[in-house]
């Protein structure tokens, strides 16, 4: 029985953390591994994450400001700043896999197009500000902290009457 309870608290736990995915309107933060490339390339991690009318965008901010184009799936983005290092508004279509893009740099003699995997945690985004689920998560912990004391206090005086 109290197998059963903890496994359903768990998975109830887990179901709160998959919800992130499905995000209101509003401003998040989510850490965002980068791979390929040479390795002299980094991103800033956790980057911002925007859901408007329900498209999500992820803010690339990269180290360095000779990137002057992102290609994802086919489609050409270009830097949404011109000062500082490159950054660039991409749509956001899945997480937890990894994401081919193409990153244009012109840090070399000639142009070069460089092959990058970006992936998004799901488990790490954050809404910015108060959370919107920091409520609901406490609740969840406090009932399934009631129910599980409840249910062993019963066991217990169950245990108590039969000796």
């Amino acid at each position: 029985m109290k197998r059963f309870i903890f496994v359903s608290f768990l998975s109830f736990v887990m179901l709160l953390t998959k919800m992130q995915t499905n995000l209101n309107d509003g401003t998040y933060t989510v850490d965002v591994a980068l791979g390929g490339g040479s390795g002299r390339a980094s991103i800033t991690s956790p980057a911002k994450l925007t859901v408007a009318d329900g498209e999500t965008t992820v803010e690339i901010l990269w180290s360095s400001s000779h990137y002057d184009y992102m290609l994802v799936d086919g489609k050409t983005y270009l830097p949404v700043s011109t000062e500082g290092n490159s950054v660039f508004q991409l749509p956001v279509t899945v997480y937890d896999q990894e994401i081919e893009v193409i990153a244009d740099t012109t840090a070399m003699s000639a142009p070069h197009e460089i092959t990058y995997t970006l992936r998004l945690d799901s488990a790490s985004i954050q809404r910015t500000g108060f959370s919107h689920l920091v409520i609901p998560v406490a609740i969840a912990l406090c009932v399934g902290i009631i129910v599980i004391l409840v249910l062993i206090k019963r066991d217990r005086m169950k245990t108590y009457k039969t000796s």
